[in-house]
């Protein structure tokens, strides 16, 4: 007679281990793949794909072959050249994309299309200011440089041909200034010339120093001293007043930016003010109003700064 296969409760912790010890290896199998994934992720992004890159090569006879994916390196070079060629003003497009599809209207679309051209033309202001000042520091780096070259004897004409190289406060007209100095011709006018561009105004006060040291036979390196410390201190004066007006720019963007602040606090809170302010005859009241309150707002902090620098310079 065959002997009991056993109790009930012992045939009943046989299967559990069965299952128990299938369960354990199907949870091994996933994590072992899991592993190799991204292991597998891993050496493909990285920098390891050295060996992997030489038997490629090998294996085509020397030609060049595809390297696979990028890696994190390239990748980040990549993002970088298009970010370089990407102006700050598109941004303001990206971002009326995102609020379109946040809040499902075209509105924000042409808003983001309307800022593109305010954002450029702020851009191409800062670029000029910055310009103008490193033109303006290059001209007062100029005069120190001829007054010490004159002071060690050299020549005017020779002494500024030396200097300008050196300094480039002479910017775009350098070439006509230099071509004056070289053979003979009316430095002075060319400077005065030269003076015309923007952050170069300097330069008239080097003409007038030329101009007299030549005709009255006035020393040309005291009076360059004077000019440089003259512009020094207006340099000076300037940052001091930009310092002093850093806090008044700042109000000005805090201000600008508390609308925003706003409707993040609104979506946080469960209000959907996307939905309000673009889907709604009230709310599209209120955003046409705080638009506009908003715009005379940044034109008068604005107006101010400008007419404080505006005074400074008078």
């Amino acid at each position: 007679m065959a002997a009991p296969a056993g109790t009930a409760p012992e045939r009943v912790r046989r299967r559990t281990g069965r299952g128990r010890r299938g369960v354990n290896g199907t949870t091994e199998v996933s994590t072992g793949a899991a592993v190799a994934c991204l292991g597998t992720a891993a050496w493909l992004l990285g920098g390891g794909r050295a060996g992997a890159g030489r038997a490629r090569l090998l294996l085509a006879g020397g030609e060049a072959v595809d390297g696979g994916p990028p890696g994190w390196p390239r990748m980040a070079r990549a993002w970088g050249r298009t970010r370089g060629r990407l102006r700050a003003e598109w941004w303001s497009l990206a971002a009326g994309l995102v609020l379109a599809v946040l809040g499902a209207s075209l509105l924000p679309v042409v808003a983001g299309a309307a800022g593109v051209p305010l954002l450029r033309r702020v851009r191409r202001a800062a670029g000029r200011r910055h310009a103008r000042e490193g033109r303006g520091d290059a001209v007062i780096v100029l005069c120190g440089a001829l007054a010490g070259e004159v002071r060690a004897g050299r020549q005017p004409a020779e002494a500024l041909l030396s200097a300008a190289r050196d300094s480039g406060g002479l910017g775009d007209m350098q070439a006509t200034v230099l071509a004056a100095a070289r053979f003979g011709g009316d430095v002075p006018e060319a400077l005065a010339e030269a003076a015309r561009q923007p952050g170069a105004e300097g330069l008239r006060g080097l003409a007038a120093c030329w101009r007299v040291a030549v005709d009255q036979g006035a020393g040309l390196a005291a009076g360059l001293d004077r000019l440089e410390a003259a512009l020094r201190a207006e340099r000076d004066q300037r940052a001091d007043l930009r310092a002093q007006l850093a806090g008044a720019r700042a109000t000005a963007v805090l201000l600008a930016g508390l609308p925003v602040v706003g409707l993040a606090l609104g979506a946080a809170l469960g209000a959907d003010p996307l939905h309000i302010l673009l889907h709604t005859p009230s709310g599209l009241a209120c955003l046409a109003a705080g638009g506009v309150l908003e715009g005379l707002g940044l034109w008068w902090a604005l107006r101010i700064v400008r007419s404080a620098e505006g005074e400074a310079a008078a």
